[in-house]
């Protein structure tokens, strides 16, 4: 899981954006969290069904002052569930979480803007940074992104099943925040 899975969120993991010292009520109804993934002979998407995010940040110039993400893995949903149950196993079992906590954006040399953020999971917090976009329509703010990374660095194990086929320990994690400026 790349920088951007768990999947994670993540997101993932995810730098936000805003009006003037102001809050975004995310919508999670038109939001969402995906993970992409690669396995022996197939793909597949993970979608995270519930998560508690706060967003803030400039509403006017749709600059990020702050964006903190916290999810259960039991609930990304990969329409499987065998897979999902596999999942809770590798990452430990119980009730494993993750979150993500911005950092800092820039603009890069050739203008688009970038985000950074410590994501956590497994217990191992890693910098994670990547792209994203800000759109303002109205009181509707629109944040768009994806990062990827690399699970193993977050001290998961290869995930192989039947000594064939392997998920690729590098994962996509996109996001779409759709939220109002409060």
């Amino acid at each position: 899981m790349k920088n951007r899975t768990i999947i994670t969120l993540f997101s993932a993991l995810c730098s936000v954006t805003l009006a003037q010292a102001a809050t975004l009520e995310v919508d999670k109804g038109r939001s969402r969290i995906q993970v992409d993934a690669a396995a022996t002979g197939h793909k597949f998407t993970g979608t995270l069904k519930a998560y508690e995010a706060s967003v803030s940040g400039d509403a006017s110039t749709l600059s990020p002052t702050g964006f903190e993400l916290t999810w259960s893995f039991s609930d990304l949903d990969t329409v499987d569930a065998k897979r999902d149950a596999e999942m809770l196993k590798w990452l430990g079992g119980g009730k494993p979480a993750g979150s993500f906590k911005f950092v800092k954006s820039w603009t890069d040399a050739v203008g688009k803007q970038q985000g950074m953020g410590n994501l956590t999971i497994n217990g191992v917090s890693k910098s994670v940074s990547f792209p994203f976009t800000a759109s303002k329509d109205g009181e509707w703010v629109t944040i768009d992104g994806k990062v990827s990374m690399d699970y193993q660095n977050f001290k998961l194990p290869i995930i192989r099943s039947m000594a064939v086929m392997t998920v690729d320990p590098k994962l996509v994690v996109r996001f779409h925040v759709v939220g109002k400026v409060k």
